[in-house]
């Protein structure tokens, strides 16, 4: 007998084979549920040491003149404060945003005028918010790290917000008909419906816009760490001041390790936190045939495997949503009951007259803080000389230029890309991740290399500042184009490739029209961003030496440094007009035809 023959002889039956590799398999996956938790508490514990942490540097006391170490010991520290910053701005940021786009978008008398608010505020560079903001908080708080810490975090928040109320008041007022007739049917409450219809559907849309707010947060960083108000030097220890401090004094390799830190931390965000988020929003898409191409994410696939989690859903979130609802429900029936038991007369009159006295004692509030501004306003602006209103005019009109020509040149590139990387999960996998991380690095931190290079080409600041208003701007656009193409139902595609569409009839049939009301909130916020990105686009810090060009951001970034409110005041004011006019007469029609032409459902 051959040593051949031998080992088949010997060989161990398929079958007890086939029983071992179920066995182990059987194991592993009794274990690794196990597993999953204690990884789960682990990251638990830690987020309870960070919280400890992080209240016992801000219950401190706030040090005058921080000196921001350049060593990249410091950063790992540094890292941690600003990445807490952030995402208590990206918190306060997603409740603002909920709750005022709710607002905005049932209240027909005050629609208007909040939504007019929004296009103002939006408008508003960070640095026009800084000295009121700043000085409130330290006033709130003058001993205590706590002040100048809030004071940032409400800093970075009015960088993060506006897009996303834009997205989810949009999303709202897009919501098809037959979704908003099921919901009345089944007598839903405010409550659910919101949790279970309106929340589903802006999901999408929300979730992508709250990506590209995390990326404006690391944008605006570098000016709310670290900044200068009159005679007063407010700094504070973190990613954003360290860069800063690299770039203002040339500091290469330590410009390379603070992009370093941040990409990791970028990456890591994006793997544990929305990755796993848009995964499970991927159900949310209204449609009527399931697509057959899934975002997947194995972190997510692990929690929804996770025992603690399964048994935490089961115990308490699920019986206790149930109990709301059971609750709002039975008080909604009450009510009914008592409307109806009363006197139909004596119930209307009291309440609208409840409703009248409150509505007047609001406006009366509203007024007078309106003319109380208004005054202290007119008493600053009394101040601005002729020659510096002729100033803040050229200015105006140079940044309009800029704002215009770099949103040109960013939908150029922006639209075909987001619309590949919504079609093409597989493409999104490998994409997100760098669009992401292109988009959070700060633009001031590349700036330096990117203004010194035209320098030696013979360019300058005019050409500069409009590239970094497109590194600063053209990711609104982008994320909201990518986020209305993976919204576009399945069914529609399939219909273009039933009846075998060509590209050009793809894009005039099925795409812009999908991803136009998407298109119409990237563009009217990246117009707002650009105006922002130019207080630090036309002026900036290189080497102890201040580069600026004409242009109103450098009015506002000048005035900053220099205290002069006066000027500060009428630029914001000139800046805030001009947005509003523009999207008053661009933007807004192009919304309201999104809502009516290019809206899903009857």
């Amino acid at each position: 007998m051959t040593p051949l023959h031998r080992s088949f002889i010997n060989r161990p039956p398929r079958e007890s084979s086939s029983r071992e590799t179920l066995a182990r398999s059987q194991v592993l996956a009794r274990s690794w549920p196990f597993l999953l938790d204690l990884t789960v508490a682990a990251i638990a514990l830690a987020a309870f040491y960070g919280i400890v942490r992080i209240a016992m540097f801000w219950a401190g006391r706030s040090e005058p003149e921080v000196i921001i170490s350049q060593s990249p010991r410091a950063l790992p520290l540094y890292a941690f404060y600003s990445v807490v910053r952030i995402g208590l701005a990206y918190l306060l940021s997603l409740f603002f945003a909920v709750g005022y786009g709710y607002v905005a978008a049932y209240s027909k008398r005050l629609e208007p005028l909040m939504i007019a608010a929004l296009d103002i505020l939006q408008s508003i560079p960070v640095l026009s918010f800084l000295p009121g903001v700043m000085l409130a908080m330290v006033a709130l708080f003058p001993t205590r790290q706590l002040g100048v810490e809030m004071g940032a975090i409400v800093l970075i928040f009015t960088g993060q917000v506006w897009n996303m109320a834009f997205s989810f008041y949009s999303s709202i007022k897009s919501i098809p008909k037959e979704l908003r007739e099921a919901a009345d049917i089944n007598r839903f409450s405010p409550l659910q419906r919101l949790v279970q219809l309106e929340l589903p559907y802006a999901a999408i849309g929300l979730i992508w816009n709250s990506i590209m707010s995390v990326a404006g947060g690391w944008f605006f960083l570098m000016a709310c760490e670290m900044f200068v108000l009159g005679t007063r030097d407010f700094r504070l220890p973190g990613l954003g001041s360290y860069l800063q401090t690299a770039a203002g004094t040339g500091n290469g390799p330590a410009i390379l390790w603070g992009l370093a830190t941040m990409i990791a931390i970028i990456v890591a965000t994006d793997q544990l936190i929305w990755r796993p988020i848009i995964a499970w929003s991927d159900k949310f898409k209204f449609e009527q045939v399931e697509s057959s191409q899934r975002v997947n994410s194995p972190l997510l696939h692990l929690l929804t495997h996770s025992n603690a989690i399964k048994a935490l859903r089961l115990r308490t979130t699920t019986p206790l949503r149930e109990k709301i609802y059971i609750a709002l429900a039975r008080r909604r029936r009450e009510r009914v009951a008592q409307l109806e038991a009363a006197p139909a007369v004596k119930a209307n009159g009291t309440s609208e007259s409840l409703l009248t006295t409150g509505r007047g004692a609001i406006m009366v509030a509203a007024c007078a803080g309106v003319i109380f501004a208004a005054g202290h306003a007119l008493i600053l602006l009394r101040q601005v000389s002729g020659a510096e209103y002729l100033q803040v005019g050229k200015g105006a009109l140079a940044t309009f230029l800029r704002v215009n020509l770099s949103l040109l040149l960013a939908s150029l590139w922006t639209i075909p890309v987001g619309v590949a990387i919504g079609f093409h999960p597989k493409l999104a996998r490998i994409a997100q991740p760098v669009v992401q991380i292109v988009a959070s690095v700060p633009a001031p931190a590349l700036f330096p290399v990117i203004l010194l290079a035209l320098i030696r080409i013979g360019g300058g600041l005019g050409i500069g500042s409009i590239a970094l208003m497109m590194l600063g701007t053209q990711w609104y656009i982008l994320f909201n184009v990518i986020a209305g193409a993976m919204a576009i139902p399945t069914d529609l595609k399939e219909v273009a490739t039933l009846f075998r569409f060509s590209q050009l009839q793809r894009w005039q049939t099925v795409i812009l029209p999908g991803i136009f009301p998407f298109l119409i909130t990237g563009l009217v916020t990246a117009s707002g961003g650009a105006w922002n990105a130019s207080i630090i686009a036309e002026y900036f810090h290189l080497k102890g030496q201040t580069m600026q060009t004409t242009g109103l951001g450098a009015v506002i970034s000048g005035a900053t440094d220099g205290g002069q409110f006066q000027i500060l005041l009428l630029a914001t004011i000139v800046m805030a007009l001009m947005v509003v006019t523009t999207n008053r007469l661009v933007w807004r029609p192009l919304f309201r035809l999104s809502e009516t032409r290019y809206r899903l459902g009857g």
